[in-house]
């Protein structure tokens, strides 16, 4: 693009119009989640979670984590992952959510959180997966490949459920179903 006029933008001599333009530089995959997301979550004892997640992020579905209990993580990693559209990620993030604390209100119990042990074996299943880095780097700099940087062993769940979207999907789903929410400590 060579320049910006009143009417749209030029770009190899020729004046594209346009009604809007929108200005956009992608996003931020492969930092610290406090990077991205602004602001540290404090968990129980005073823990932070970028201490707890030093070594890897660990969680159960994707979404709960143990010992910061009521604290809901809605993003696709260690969930259906970026292989499957986003906002379908975090629409059944909300379902799930939403089923929880309806239970959590049924036990009349003021705090949810999974349990160790559950959380350990979804991070165990999570490392099955086939690794999220699809580019080398010497691939030019992308989401691929965090931006030329690799992916070390802080990364290394940073993955999706390994039967893919759709194997996660039924997995949550049938969960909720269930209605028993294995894994889940409510106090």
């Amino acid at each position: 693009m060579e320049r910006i006029t009143s009417d749209g933008v030029v770009a190899g001599s020729i004046e594209y119009p346009v009604d809007c333009i929108v200005y956009a530089s992608g996003f931020e995959v492969g930092s610290e989640y406090t990077a991205r997301a602004g602001f540290e979550v404090t968990g129980r004892d005073g823990r932070e979670l970028s201490e707890y997640w030093e070594d890897g992020m660990r969680t159960l579905h994707g979404l709960h984590i143990h010992g910061f209990p009521n604290a809901f993580m809605v993003q696709p990693t260690q969930a259906a992952n970026l292989i499957a559209n986003v906002p379908h990620n975090i629409v059944d993030h909300a379902d799930t959510i939403a089923a929880v604390v309806a239970e959590a209100e049924r036990r009349s119990a003021a705090t949810v959180e999974p349990t160790a042990e559950a959380e350990q074996a979804w991070v165990d299943l999570i490392a099955t997966a086939p690794g999220r880095a699809i580019g080398g780097i010497e691939c030019t700099p992308g989401y691929y490949n965090n931006e030329g940087q690799g992916y070390g062993d802080q990364t290394r769940f940073a993955a999706g459920h390994p039967a893919g979207a759709m194997g996660y999907f039924r997995h949550i789903e049938a969960w909720r179903a269930s209605g028993e929410f294995a894994g889940l400590a409510f106090g």
